[in-house]
């Protein structure tokens, strides 16, 4: 697999996520049920989008001295638009386990411990899958067209799909695991297994971190192909993944009390996944610039948001009105 990954850039890459992961999830974790206040949400997001923009100069820094000014701007240009997908695509992920915490009335001082090894555990799968998928399409170059193709079915299904929080329960995979698993009738505290009259019981937070853990993986279905369409180095889809992930704890508390105001979101992410797979099918016959996939997607987040702050205006001029 080629990659302007060196030893240096893996070894910097390494250490930084490791101090971050330290703070995140050590630092932030061990006051026990604490949970974030918006405030606080609000400024360690702005943490991790400055840490990552600082590493993406750095490595800028780093390749305009080894290879040149031209290669280290397109490699910085990929990491940021690769960054900017992953971050959006991210946010939807957030809902998802918004209504599994709501779904299974999980207290939001509880919710700490599930979160924590929910961004473990996408750290890990990611990471994974993202090698995989970078040998894959080293192997099979026709891949590309199968993920643009996946991601076009995905974008029009997410436009079309409606979120009901109430059919959760019904999901095969629910029901398979309360059929098998002895569990409790009510969550106990922030335990995923507990002892009763001697027997190993799990309880519905183990459900939740299961259902987390597989939500991640299904979006990195879609994600992790989404940013092969900007590069297929290794180092810049690990990257931008890994820092767009290390956020998810404080955009969860951030997000946690405004996520009905963003109704509009999942329609820009449906568009932008449209784009990238129709970019991906057609790469063939003309390869669109970085640049120009930058600014579409930047643009259309900026103006879903547009559009979502006029709606959330109208809806809540209706209410006043009532």
């Amino acid at each position: 697999m080629n990659s302007v990954g060196t030893p240096l850039l893996w070894g910097g890459f390494a250490v930084v996520v490791v101090i971050m992961l330290a703070i995140d999830l050590l630092l932030q974790g061990r006051k026990g049920s604490h949970t974030m206040s918006m405030k606080q949400a609000a400024a360690w997001s702005l943490v991790w989008v400055s840490l990552s923009l600082l590493f993406n100069a750095a490595f800028w820094w780093y390749l305009t001295g080894t290879s040149g000014r031209e290669v280290a701007d397109t490699q910085a240009l990929a990491f940021l638009t690769g960054y900017l997908i992953e971050k959006a695509l991210a946010v939807d992920n957030v809902f998802v386990w918004l209504m599994l915490f709501s779904y299974f009335a999980v207290p939001a001082a509880l919710q700490r411990r599930v979160l924590v090894y929910g961004v473990l555990g996408a750290i890990v799968l990611r990471t994974i899958m993202i090698f995989a998928g970078s040998w894959l399409i080293t192997q099979f170059e026709w891949l590309l067209y199968v993920f643009g193709a996946f991601l076009l079915f995905t974008g029009i299904k997410m436009a079309l799909a409606k979120e009901d929080e109430a059919g959760i329960g019904d999901k095969p995979l629910v029901r398979w695991l309360r059929g098998h698993l002895r569990m409790t009738d009510k969550i106990e505290g922030e335990h995923f297994f507990v002892r009763k009259n001697g027997l190993l019981f799990a309880t519905p937070l183990l459900l939740v971190l299961i259902l987390v853990e597989l939500s991640d993986v299904i979006f990195a279905v879609d994600s992790i192909p989404a940013i092969f369409a900007v590069t297929t180095d290794p180092f810049i889809v690990l990257t931008s993944n890994l820092f767009a992930i290390l956020g998810l704890r404080a955009m969860y508390f951030l997000l946690a009390g405004v996520a009905e105001r963003f109704s509009m979101l999942k329609y820009g992410l449906s568009i932008i996944l449209v784009f990238i797979g129709v970019k991906m099918m057609i790469v063939d016959f003309y390869h669109i610039p970085i640049a120009i996939s930058l600014g579409v997607v930047g643009g259309i987040l900026a103006l879903t948001l547009i559009i979502n702050s006029v709606v959330n205006y109208r809806n809540d001029q209706k209410k006043l009105a009532k």
